[in-house]
């Protein structure tokens, strides 16, 4: 039993390793960040969120992958560079994966992507459980370092599921 508690630590350490900066933070340098999940969720009716980052580092929508970085301290400022790519129309008739057909109709599928990319403010927390990023109409994004889940009644982000794309955007 001993070394399955080993190498479930050994794991759980080199998962927290994985998630780490690319530079280290020594104890003299004031930057030092956290790592924490990235999450997402796609607000807006018949798209897809093909793909995300935060700040560089990889995310999708309905689940949580690792890793964020987070200063373990709110400062005012706190920003994030949010990059994402939309499939306008992920529920396509796709034909047959065999074969020229399928090759085409996905070069002219793909051809329909929309990639943006915006900065949000994350709001003030005072401890964090990761970043979970809402992709709402209009390209708006909204952020939360919440701990509470989406369905809690004081989860920060209440806008509804489902929402149309207006034919134009107010900017």
């Amino acid at each position: 039993m001993q070394w399955l508690t080993k190498v479930t630590l050994s794991f759980s350490l080199f998962s927290l390793l994985a998630c780490s900066p690319d530079e280290t933070p020594s104890p003299s340098k004031k930057n030092e960040y956290l790592a924490g999940n990235l999450s997402g969720f796609n607000h807006v009716k018949g798209t897809n969120v093909n793909w995300f980052t935060v700040n560089g580092y990889g995310g999708r929508t309905g689940g949580f992958t690792c890793c964020v970085m987070l200063p373990p301290k709110w400062h005012p400022n706190l920003t994030a560079e949010v990059e994402w790519e939309i499939d306008p129309n992920p529920y396509a008739n796709v034909p047959n994966p065999v074969g020229d057909k399928f090759l085409e109709f996905m070069k002219q599928h793909e051809a329909n992507y929309r990639q943006y990319k915006t900065t949000v403010n994350i709001p003030e927390y005072s401890e964090t459980c990761g970043l979970t990023v809402h992709f709402l109409p209009c390209q708006q994004v909204k952020v939360t370092t919440s701990c509470y889940a989406i369905d809690h009644p004081d989860y920060p982000i209440k806008d509804a599921f489902d929402q149309e794309e207006p034919a134009s955007c107010q900017k």
